[in-house]
């Protein structure tokens, strides 16, 4: 995990009001929950007394009681109320567990996966373009594979013609030009140019004239991704890390095409048949993969077109370092 990273790690309607959601994220096993203001909030999933699960409690006073005994952990992961003790007892400062900072943004949970509670993070970083005027349907599943397998599978532009050959790999452009790729900070432009194999030879990254012309996706450290495939149509991923061995996949498709509610609803429904086929068809083959994680180097050997992995690669490994 790169640290000192806002990370998409729940569609913000996982968390509802009044209720106690328990899940793993980071590694870590963590429980959010909602105040009465409706702001989310999150601790680690341990009372530190015998080390029950919290997420297995309910909420009092805004505090997640334990089930076991009855502790009752405030926002800062503090104990607040020792019920054996007494409500008017002081609680010592070590009954306490890790708290960890969470906003809600653009319809997901993001945290703050870092050494103190993120006073100095930046802004949540999420696709301009997508912040306001478009409408969404998601899927989401479990895959058994590190986050960075399952974010460079998005960034795979040579797999195409021989995974998706029956959905968007057809047409066998198996020769690949480039792929162009360009930084901002840390969003990854990538510029793809794949075409029928005449027995010619690809083009390197700079021999492509004009290529903010092609077709293009975007990949923003640490864990998000959007396919352009038009001015009003995105298709955008999440990609949460669960463990080393496991991640929580978030796919939309957002459209701003359709404006009436109802028919706007249904398009949006429709939109999770295609994106659920062709991430099935990804899934089949990248959880074969050995290892499950990525690294900047490892017992692989790497083609022209695997730049935009090369690029991922580098750059997380220099955050990581960092």
């Amino acid at each position: 995990m790169i640290k000192n990273q806002w990370y998409a790690v729940l569609d913000a309607r996982q968390v509802k009001k009044n209720k106690i959601f328990g899940v793993t994220r980071c590694g870590e096993k963590l429980v959010f929950w909602r105040d009465e203001e409706n702001k989310v909030h999150c601790i680690f999933d341990q009372c530190c007394h015998r080390g029950a699960s919290l997420s297995c409690g309910k909420i009092i006073d805004q505090h997640i009681a334990c089930p076991f005994h009855g502790f009752q952990y405030d926002s800062s992961g503090k104990v607040a109320v020792i019920p054996a003790n007494g409500k008017q007892a002081i609680v010592p400062d070590n009954y306490r567990v890790n708290a960890y900072r969470v906003e809600e943004a653009y319809g997901f949970i993001w945290l703050w996966y870092g050494d103190d509670l993120g006073a100095a993070a930046g802004p949540i970083p999420f696709f301009e373009e997508l912040k306001t005027g478009f409408t969404y349907g998601q899927i989401s599943e479990t895959w058994g594979v590190h986050y960075t397998r399952a974010i460079e599978n998005q960034l795979d532009v040579v797999h195409l013609p021989f995974v998706h050959t029956t959905t968007i790999g057809r047409g066998n452009r198996t020769l690949v030009n480039g792929p162009v790729v360009k930084w901002r900070d840390n969003l990854m432009t990538f510029y793809v140019d794949n075409e029928l194999d005449q027995g010619q030879h690809p083009k390197g990254p700079t021999e492509i004239p004009d290529y903010q012309r092609l077709f293009h996706l975007q990949f923003q450290m640490p864990n998000i991704w959007q396919n352009i495939i038009s001015d009003d149509v995105r298709i955008v991923a999440a990609f949460a890390p669960i463990d080393e061995e496991n991640t929580h996949i978030y796919i939309r498709f957002y459209q701003r095409f359709v404006k009436i509610p109802g028919l706007r609803n249904i398009v949006n429904s429709l939109s999770n048949i295609s994106n659920r086929i062709i991430l099935h068809q990804d899934r089949r083959v990248v959880l074969t993969q050995r290892p499950k994680k990525s690294e900047l180097r490892m017992g692989e050997n790497l083609v022209q077109g695997d730049l935009p992995i090369i690029e991922f690669r580098k750059r997380r490994a220099q955050l990581r370092d960092e």
